[in-house]
């Protein structure tokens, strides 16, 4: 079954990075850049200023799948398959970051805990939940690692 989708751009990332290498580098988790929504959509952010943190959808536009096994940015010392990962490089290449929200100016939002190349597209913006926390969750390969 081979079907196929549009996914229209609803915004960019405005960012430091300019490449993969430098997120996987950078290890902060603080990060801060810009969420810049196309004007069209600026009204889709009403009342998005009492979040805390939203969860941004986003097209890894740099990425190349080459296979369903990779070596992970962080980990590389072994060979795993590519949905047990954060690998950029999938047959989909949907990114999916939960940021802080620092602040909204417009159609522009501030925010914090970017891990995203200057210049992605964005997909979607939801607002983070408390449903979104999974208590007893598992960490599955990466358990005891330092993530």
């Amino acid at each position: 079954m081979e079907d196929s989708y549009r996914i229209k751009p609803i915004g960019i990332v405005r960012c430091t990075f300019k490449t993969r290498d430098e997120i996987t580098e950078s290890k902060k988790r603080g990060n801060v850049g810009e969420i810049e929504l196309f004007e069209e959509y600026e009204e889709g952010l009403s009342d998005i200023d009492g979040f805390s943190h939203i969860i941004v959808v986003w097209w890894m536009h740099k990425s190349d799948f080459r296979g369903l096994k990779v070596k992970p940015l962080h980990f590389p010392e072994k060979l795993r398959g590519v949905f047990a990962t954060r690998h950029p490089d999938r047959p989909n290449p949907i990114g999916l970051t939960a940021v802080q929200l620092l602040e909204r100016k417009g159609n522009i939002l501030k925010v914090r805990g970017i891990d995203m190349i200057d210049g992605t597209p964005v997909i979607d913006i939801k607002p983070y939940l408390e449903s979104d926390r999974k208590d007893g969750g598992r960490l599955g390969w990466l358990t005891g690692r330092n993530i």
